[in-house]
């Protein structure tokens, strides 16, 4: 059974199932989609490339009955890729049938990947080609039948056939409600402003576009210079708050920072035409709130995902405009640079990247459900296969997590938005000085020079780290780059004290990210401590804390998590 809501909220760790999806979570940014017609394009490529290289079939099938054979007769090799958790049942390895069953799952599949990864297609497409053919070998696993799964026989044994009558439950459950989908988080554990978003804040300004919160402080002396949080667009600011433990912002308050976040308005139809320009400008005013609130002449900016490229698009900007409201900036998991390939890159061919606009266009918004299902099938085994075991098969209930509830409180992108973003992903906007203009005004990413913290993930499937650092170096002025030992979404929710936690820091950003991973020293613990030290040198004098939010100019309108995060 899942962990607790009151143990979760005291930083427990959550069970293998969450950890799992956690893992392969890819997070908030926009992206092409992942058309039927696409995949079945590519099969039929995979298909035609059998018929025009039979002799590559007959090795692939002579070296597949070679692996069967010693797998029947015992003398095949047992070992899944490390860190597949499918066949982590001690089953697997000692009951002499479930471990013929491995070994062949096992020679099938790589018999299947070995004909593509030796046929004549390019590599873009044979990319592709093994994404496929990896969705077709996953979802015929053993592991996601009844009896071919050994910790769900035991499950229906030990429960007296109870886990059976819960699977069905669940599964009638997700038909109605999820879109046939198996649920990855049990919803009803979470509330936002009762055990997730819970910082003590008020909103002190409000446009159509966003909120602005400022938190209360926790300590008796704050930095004057404030903090200004920007979120992705396509989900919800209270990443940068969740539970107990986990919370940014309650770090930055502990660290005597004076905190803002921006919660965007989730757009309907009747805001498709909003676009890059209608959030800069929405920023520009929040900027401005803070600035008279605090009394400050300058602001420290951060932004993550989708909200780093807003923020990247409004320091060029203000730099072409010559304004330095801006004092310092952090970046976290964003790739600006988008010659680095990603996952979600794979099937972004001018036709896909075509229908997707048209697609939202017709629609007025990206639905963020439909943004969520399409991430799921990038990393089935994390995001569907996991749960369909968990759900259906073990016939538990999803995990009560707050991360996963999080991810799963989608919000929708406005259709302009959306093509815009599209546009600077495929032609690399703001890589090309003055290829991108905002509010009238060209960007140029070189002419930003005010102090940069970007921060990005070895692991990362989403906005692989190569990319972030080569958009590190976009940037004029110091800019120092930050590379953690996790994925998209352990990055970001990196609290202070996890034993396996490291981050690598080379203050040089030579040309290649290989020759600056080389000569990176590592730090134990997360990156989190280095920011706060970072940010302390760049926010000014100490003084005594604002006793109360806002002022005359911009009163309290309601106590946080504010209004917009709350609207479906």
């Amino acid at each position: 059974m899942a962990a607790s809501t009151e143990n979760l909220s005291r930083g427990a760790q959550p069970d293998d199932v969450a950890a799992s999806a956690a893992e392969g979570m890819l997070g908030p940014n926009p992206f092409v989609g992942l058309r039927p017609c696409d995949v079945l394009a590519t099969a039929q490529q995979i298909g035609a490339q059998a018929l025009r290289q039979p002799a590559l079939v007959v090795e692939q099938e002579a070296k597949l009955v070679r692996d069967l054979i010693a797998a029947l007769g015992g003398s095949a090799e047992c070992n899944p890729p490390q860190g597949d958790k499918r066949f982590g049942d001690a089953a697997w390895r000692e009951n002499s049938l479930y471990r013929m069953t491995l070994q062949g799952y096992l020679a099938w599949r790589d018999a299947l990947s070995g004909f593509v990864d030796r046929c004549a297609l390019d590599p873009k497409n044979k990319e592709r080609a093994q994404f496929v053919m990896s969705l077709f070998t996953d979802a015929l696993s053993p592991t996601n039948t009844l009896l071919g799964n050994p910790a769900a026989l035991k499950k229906v044994v030990d429960s007296g056939g109870a886990s059976l009558i819960g699977g069905m439950k669940n599964i009638v459950t997700d038909m109605l409600t999820n879109q046939g989908m198996p649920a990855q988080v049990d919803k009803t554990a979470f509330e936002v402003g009762k055990n997730l978003g819970t910082s003590r804040g008020a909103v002190v300004f409000r446009n159509e576009v966003l909120e602005l919160i400022q938190y209360a402080p926790t300590t008796g002396h704050v930095y004057s210079r404030p903090q200004l949080i920007v979120p992705p667009q396509i989900n919800k600011f209270y990443v940068f708050d969740l539970s107990e433990g986990k919370s940014i912002v309650d770090h930055l308050l502990k660290s005597e920072f004076q905190v803002f976040v921006v919660s965007w308005r989730n757009p309907t139809v009747a805001q498709s035409h909003w676009d890059l320009d209608t959030y800069v400008g929405a920023l520009l005013e929040a900027i401005e709130a803070v600035r008279a609130i605090t009394g400050s002449d300058d602001i420290n900016l951060h932004g993550a995902c989708s909200g780093a490229m807003t923020i990247s698009a409004l320091l060029g900007h203000l730099a072409s405009r010559g304004v330095k409201s801006v004092n310092a900036a952090t970046l976290m998991v964003a790739v600006l640079d988008s010659t680095a390939d990603s996952q979600l890159g794979l099937f972004a061919t001018p036709e896909a990247v075509a229908a997707a606009k048209q697609g939202s266009m017709v629609r007025g918004v990206l639905a963020g459900e439909e943004m969520g299902r399409v991430f799921a099938w990038m990393r089935p085994n994390d995001l569907v296969w996991n749960y369909w075991v968990n759900n259906y098969l073990l016939g538990k209930t999803p995990p009560a997590f707050d991360i996963l509830y999080w991810n799963n409180d989608t919000t929708r992108l406005p259709a302009k938005l959306h093509g815009q973003l599209l546009d600077i992903f495929t032609d690399n906007l703001f890589s090309k000085p003055g290829a991108l203009s905002v509010l009238g005004t060209p960007v140029d990413l070189t002419e930003v020079t005010c102090d940069k913290y970007v921060v990005a993930g070895i692991t990362d499937h989403i906005t692989p780290w190569k990319g972030v650092y080569d958009s590190a170096r976009l940037f004029g002025g110091d800019t120092r780059f930050v590379l953690s030992s996790s994925g998209h979404i352990q990055s970001l929710i990196n609290p202070l004290g996890n034993p396996k936690a490291k981050f690598y820091l080379n203050p040089e950003l030579p040309a290649n990210a290989d020759a600056w991973l080389t000569r990176a020293q590592a730090e134990n613990d997360s990156w989190w401590s280095n920011w706060r030290d970072w940010l302390a040198a760049r926010s000014g004098e100490r003084r005594a804390a604002p006793s109360k939010p806002g002022n005359r100019r911009y009163p309290s309108l309601a106590a946080a998590p504010g209004t917009y995060v709350l609207e479906a």
